[in-house]
């Protein structure tokens, strides 16, 4: 259910709290397997082709994608809690060249409207993001800093803010929305059914795949629960064409949840630094100013 992504800025991919510095971990470049691959046969005389066939044209919203992705919709904004684990991976390249691929762990909790837990426990540096509906907070334990801001009134409008005051970006915002469907119908462009799967977790899912403005996905939902499972998102505008995947497991629906779940009483006696987009923090002034002369 990423296709919110069609309306909102690539993500950069790294950290779910903008301020955490990433850990990037160097992996050995392995040897081209291309070096020990067998020549190339020749290929076969072509047979004579057939007469071209009229293709019917395939609808660009297939019922049956849209049936499955509203069920999805329907079952996610019906749940007043919701509790899920997000393993997200994204590619970059190395300096050779080759594509590495680096992943995080999410740990989501969600109360309906205005609450969100977020913890990121690695690969990366491990970090925390909380919203009880007035203010959100993103905490890093391992260097003991904290940003806390005022925030929005609900889920909806708290992802975008994030986004713009921080470059806060959550791989599965659209599982949070309160209208999923909605959101993903501003900028969808075409939906199909693909077939049936049960290579994700092992549980049989429905694969449909979608497109909008600058955006490629497939989605893996659960056939008897209609919940997400697995999303494969590439963007056509990225000049590296990365692969970005999102998978989901260990779902929680409604379950009573805890007030206490949505502060961490640590994160404020923490250090307090702003939120702000990675690069933007302005050096103390003394590191900008030449030294003083001394006065003859």
């Amino acid at each position: 259910m990423e296709l919110k992504l069609l309306a909102r800025k690539r993500p950069s991919g790294a950290s779910a709290a903008a301020f955490a510095a990433c850990v990037a971990v160097g992996l050995a470049a392995h040897p081209s397997l291309a070096q020990n691959a067998p020549a190339p046969t020749a290929p076969a005389p072509a047979a004579p082709a057939a007469p071209a066939q009229p293709a019917s044209p395939a609808p660009s919203l297939e019922p049956k994608a849209i049936e499955i992705l509203k069920a999805t919709s329907q079952k996610l904004a019906a749940a007043r809690t919701l509790a899920f684990t997000a393993v997200s991976t994204y590619e970059r390249a190395a300096r050779n060249g080759q594509p590495l691929y680096y992943s995080s762990i999410h740990e989501v909790t969600v109360e309906r409207p205005d609450k969100l837990r977020v913890i990121t426990p690695g690969d990366g540096t491990p970090d925390e993001f909380y919203y009880d509906g007035k203010t959100m907070m993103a905490y890093v334990p391992s260097s003991n800093v904290v940003a806390v801001a005022d925030a929005p009134p609900t889920l909806d409008k708290l992802l975008d803010e994030a986004w713009e005051k921080a470059a806060i970006y959550f791989p599965f915002a659209d599982v949070l929305a309160s209208d999923p469907y909605a959101e993903l119908s501003k900028t969808l462009k075409s939906a199909f059914y693909v077939g049936r799967s049960i290579a994700v977790g092992g549980v049989p899912t429905d694969m449909i795949a979608l497109t909008g403005d600058e955006v490629a996905a497939e989605v893996w939902i659960g056939v008897a629960d209609h919940l997400p499972r697995q999303v494969r998102v590439v963007y056509a505008n990225e000049p590296a064409h990365a692969r970005y995947q999102t998978v989901f497991s260990n779902w929680r629906l409604n379950l009573p949840v805890y007030p206490a779940t949505f502060a961490n009483p640590k994160a404020l006696k923490a250090e307090h630094i702003e939120f702000a987009p990675p690069g933007d923090a302005t050096p103390p002034p003394e590191v900008n100013q030449p030294p003083a002369e001394k006065k003859q």
